[in-house]
């Protein structure tokens, strides 16, 4: 059986465990120094009328100006007290809250890093967003005032119900009366809350999910003009939200004005049967009046409890969230088998793979890449060519087989040490927000900027570069718009080459760019693939030409391999794929010329 949110929680915070109790102890006092006012007033209406038999003359304070005198030093403290705890009581749960909510974030971040890649096909990126922005907030909201008033409603109902059973049992049990009704109607009302608050945070989910691939995809939304449907899409979900809300806001908003009404009975009950026993002089003015007062300060902030169980819940649903996305067990092994030199030898074997809920991709794969060699692996849309660049490294686990790298088994390697060794430029390229040369560099953040200008030099980068306004000090803007495609392509290949990879893989790198970037990346990879492994997955065959070997890939199998001549001259499935991008290419040109 699962833990409750506010265990779990309890449990994540033990490290800031001497916080917490500070925190506590600071609202635990603050709230009885709050309540001793109703005292000071018994002890004023207590020197008015007993005078020289008041509690204070007993005490052995004969004089009424030295009562005064105390009465007014007392004053002083204990509102000089209550004034101290109530700051401390708010530095305490504010630092605590600002703390968790880092941390929170922080851990829940690295988590999602340390996900294996398959985790994130399941989730949008927007609910995993939602997750550690949104609830993270939520959480810290309830921490900086929620759990204060939580502590502060409990030292109230048990300070006054003391000082009640002390004075007059009798009108104790009055004034109690409603305690049960409220504590019933709590525990009530967060069964009824819980389960909508847990729906309001999931449809929140979705709409800030719909709302980042929306803006993250604006351009395809545009191009489309699918403007209006993208508003209709967010209309719905968002009115699905709000739908979610006003189950909750119905519950929510009945709560205190039922809780007023019961309370209302406690504090007449106090009123009428306290001034009986007053008028018939079983009960002294004074301690009437501290019990007046005491019900007024006991029954009242019972009218909030609504409003913090309603901010208890809602951070316990955005805490449940939280919590179970930290349990979840996918990570990948930060541990393993080192890799200090690598040569380069990379050997698919026997591999199977299939993505969940599909048929498998990839049907007993034997592919062999020697050291310094370039292998190019080419074949039909969906053969499962990216499939075996995502199993080298380590993306997804092969179902059978294995993949080896210098005759050591991937799964069996230090993550770490093998993704160094691997230097992969895909057809999907992705800049950071930044400057040209920190996207260079974000493989290597302590490069020079010798270093930084070899890749460029490398990856033929260097003079577009250098004919930016700002040259490599250039903002990108997000996801490197402010670029074209093919530049974004030769900045992701300096990016793999500043690390000095002894594995180089490019995967459909060519397929999205113009002809003169081709060409550019095809020279660049001539120079860099000299001692140097390359595994290149391609499209375009005119780009593998003078590959040591071409693998052909078909329904998952490979069902060809040989040079390129080789392949030709067989009049299998590479020939035909050869024939055909070159009739296309022929038609093309033929085109552009006329």
């Amino acid at each position: 059986m699962p833990r409750a949110p506010l265990l779990r929680l309890l449990a994540y915070a033990s490290p800031h465990r001497r916080v917490v109790w500070s925190a506590a102890g600071s609202s635990v006092l603050n709230k009885v120094f709050d309540l001793a006012p109703p005292l000071l007033i018994g002890m004023a209406v207590d020197i008015v009328v007993q005078r020289e038999a008041s509690w204070l003359a007993q005490l052995g304070v004969p004089s009424l100006n030295a009562q005064l005198g105390w009465l007014a030093a007392l004053t002083v403290l204990i509102w000089g007290l209550e004034s101290l705890f109530e700051f401390l009581e708010k530095w305490w749960w504010r630092n605590l809250a600002q703390t968790m909510q880092h941390d929170l974030r922080l851990e829940t971040f690295a988590h999602l890093q340390r996900l294996e890649l398959g985790w994130f096909q399941e989730r949008s990126t927007g609910s995993l967003l939602s997750i550690v922005n949104d609830d993270v907030n939520q959480l810290e909201r309830f921490l900086d005032g929620g759990a204060n008033s939580l502590l502060q409603i409990g030292t109230t109902v048990i300070v006054c119900t003391a000082a009640f059973a002390y004075v007059s049992p009798g009108v104790t049990a009055l004034a109690m009366l409603p305690i049960p009704v409220i504590l019933w109607g709590s525990f009530r009302f967060q069964a009824v809350i819980a389960p909508r608050y847990a729906a309001v945070r999931e449809r929140a989910a979705r709409v800030s999910g719909h709302l980042a691939d929306a803006l993250g995809g604006i351009a395809t939304v545009k191009s489309f003009v699918a403007e209006d449907r993208e508003v209709e899409r967010v209309r719905a979900l968002s009115d699905a939200y709000r739908e979610a809300n006003r189950s909750a806001i119905g519950p929510s908003s009945a709560f205190s004005p039922l809780i007023r009404m019961a309370i209302v009975v406690g504090f007449v009950a106090t009123l009428v049967y306290g001034g009986q026993l007053t008028l018939a002089g079983e009960m002294e003015v004074g301690a009437y009046s501290v019990l007046v007062f005491l019900t007024q300060r006991l029954l009242w902030p019972l009218t909030r409890l609504g409003e913090t169980v309603d901010l208890y819940n809602r951070a316990m649903a955005s805490t449940t969230r939280i919590l179970d996305l930290l349990d979840q067990s996918e990570v990948e092994p930060s541990t393993g088998e080192a890799l200090p030199t690598v040569r380069g030898d990379v050997h698919f074997e026997g591999l199977t793979f299939g993505y969940p809920g599909r048929e498998p991709v990839l049907r007993s794969v034997d592919i062999e890449v020697p050291a310094g060699h370039t292998v190019a692996i080419v074949g039909p849309t969906g053969s499962g060519k990216s499939t075996l660049v995502r199993l080298l490294l380590r993306f997804f686990r092969p179902e059978s087989g294995r993949v080896r790298v210098d005759g050591h088994d991937v799964q069996a390697l230090a993550l770490a040490d093998l993704r160094r060794a691997i230097g992969l430029v895909s057809q999907s390229v992705y800049l950071f927000p930044g400057t040209v040369r920190d996207n260079v560099a974000y493989g290597r953040t302590d490069a020079t900027d010798e270093e930084v200008r070899e890749a460029l030099r490398a990856a033929e980068a260097d003079a577009f570069v250098e004919a930016l306004p700002e040259g490599w000090s250039t903002l990108v803007g997000e996801r490197g718009q402010k670029l074209s495609g093919g530049q974004r392509q030769r900045l992701s290949l300096a990016r793999a080459l500043l690390t000095d990879p002894p594995i180089l893989v490019l995967d459909e790198a060519t397929s999205a760019v113009d002809n003169e970037t081709e060409r550019a990346i095809q020279r660049s990879l001539e120079r860099v693939s000299a001692d140097r492994t390359t595994v290149v997955i391609a499209h375009r065959l005119s780009t593998i030409v003078g590959a040591d070997t071409i693998v052909v890939l078909d329904s998952g199998r490979v069902v060809e391999s040989g040079t390129h001549d080789a392949l030709l001259e067989r009049g299998g499935v590479y020939s035909r794929l050869w024939s055909s991008q070159s009739s296309a290419g022929a038609s093309t040109t033929r085109e552009a010329t006329s």
